[in-house]
């Protein structure tokens, strides 16, 4: 970071990676201030901290000490759109902008990096990864895209580690500003389309990630990833699988129970041995993704003790299969699922850990172009569920498409019953409802109903 800038002022504030580099600035001494559309939970962290932000969008609301360029960086969020009058702003005034990932880029640049990409899995991996590096000798520094309830944060910083761990967003081609040691590649299936197109531009992306590993790092694929498209790579550096029931990867998670709701499983890896692990959060999917920040740990030389404890002791991530109540009327899980591969794997995982209850499922769309791309294939996954509630598309940084709706999805859902909602709607029709299994998920707004669902239903 150019010493000159002793203000950082964020377009955006309040996303979850932006928020956690607003942190880790305010923390090394600079002055900190930003705009965001939402008043939400990360937001409220950062003002408690006694950043500055608001939350209409006008140059006339910017602090006057962050008016100069030539003491003040601008970060700023894909999600912000074009025409912005405070983008507009800084643009016409010539102050420096850099986006989100250029500047995690420059403060991971001198540090052993341990980066994790994938169209899902991302967060959850990353946050065990930080969790089983902070307990070991080896410690770390890391950006998270959700708030780890082990941390109650989406940042931890030990100024005295070598270590980075970061998630690695493959949106706007982000994650090509990092050059890690080790990365973690989770899935890769079409998404972002709106960037990248088609598949094969998306793919081509995760082997230009890969090619910016360091000479002799390592790379970690899940089984699902054809390794061969990394073939040219394999000279510079080592490439790994995992899968869970699977001898022909490197690392392997079987021997999956589930008992007094608890996961107990066995990894085993050449000359590695990890058995009878009880892990809190069950499903598939979180399974590849406790193995796959075991592997970087078990790369990065972490004892396979901590390992083990980190596993046992790791409480999950806030939005991600997060119980929210459970008891004898109903049982309310939130998740961010909001591709539907990941609907797919949420939603099976929520039926085979509860098998004998009715699953009442809300949905808030992200994005037009998302829905655009995905209808067919959100009706498909959404379908398991008994009853399914729609709520309008969240745009994000995107203006309506003509005939895109969430009324797309709910023509072809197969579900018993299906419902559109407005949001002003929801709980009272939530109430009307009375679900016994009631999941949540999208990645717009959607988060801001699960407190006033917790208070409504447990009463």
């Amino acid at each position: 970071m150019e010493n000159k800038y002793k203000n950082i002022y964020f377009l955006g504030i309040g996303g979850i990676g932006m928020s956690a580099l607003a942190q880790y600035f305010h923390l090394n001494g600079y002055n900190i201030a930003g705009y965001d559309k939402v008043k939400g939970d990360t937001c409220e962290r950062l003002e408690k901290l006694g950043i500055d932000i608001h939350y209409s969008d006008g140059p006339e609301l910017i602090p006057q000490t962050f008016k100069s360029p030539e003491n003040t960086l601008v970060v700023f969020t894909p999600a912000i759109p074009s025409d912005s009058d405070e983008l507009s702003f800084f643009i016409a005034n010539g102050f420096k902008l850099s986006k989100r990932a250029e500047v995690l880029g420059m403060i991971s640049r001198d540090k052993i990096g341990v980066a994790i990409a994938g169209t899902h899995g991302k967060t959850s991996v990353s946050t065990i990864t930080a969790w089983m590096f902070k307990n070991s000798d080896k410690s770390c520094s890391a950006f998270m895209g959700g708030i780890s309830k082990n941390f109650d944060s989406n940042i931890y910083i030990d100024s005295n580690s070598d270590y980075v761990v970061a998630e690695a967003d493959e949106f706007d081609r982000s994650f090509l500003h990092l050059s890690p040691y080790t990365a973690i590649i989770t899935s890769i299936e079409a998404d972002h389309l709106d960037i990248y197109n088609d598949f094969e531009t998306l793919q081509y992306a995760f082997v230009e990630f890969a090619g910016k590993i360091k000479t002799n790092g390592n790379l970690i694929i899940n089984k699902s990833i054809d390794k061969r498209i990394f073939e040219n790579l394999s000279e510079k550096i080592n490439v790994y699988t995992y899968g869970l029931n699977d001898q022909t990867c490197d690392f392997n998670l079987t021997n999956i129970k589930y008992r007094n709701n608890c996961c107990y499983f066995d990894i085993f890896g050449e000359n590695i041995e990890i058995k009878n692990v009880e892990y809190q959060i069950g499903g598939n999917h979180n399974l590849e993704n406790a193995l796959a920040a075991t592997v970087a740990a078990i790369l990065n030389n972490v004892d396979i003790s901590i390992i083990k404890s980190s596993l046992e002791s790791f409480r999950g991530v806030v939005r991600r299969f997060d119980i929210i109540i459970k008891n004898d009327d109903i049982i309310y899980i939130d998740d961010y699922a909001h591709h539907p591969g990941e609907i797919k794997a949420f939603l099976n995982a929520v039926k085979e850990i509860i098998p004998d209850k009715k699953i009442t499922a809300v949905f808030q769309p992200h994005l037009f172009s998302r829905t655009k791309d995905f209808y067919k294939e959100f009706a498909k996954s959404l379908s398991v569920c008994d009853e399914l509630i729609l709520l309008p598309i969240y745009p994000a940084r995107e203006k309506p498409l003509d005939g895109i709706s969430s009324e797309l999805i709910l023509d072809l859902a197969e579900s018993d019953s299906k419902y559109l909602c407005e949001k002003e709607d929801f709980i009272t029709m939530l109430k009307a409802i009375k679900p016994q299994l009631l999941v949540t998920m999208g990645a717009g707004d959607i988060d801001q109903f699960v407190n006033i669902i917790r208070k409504e239903f447990q009463k």
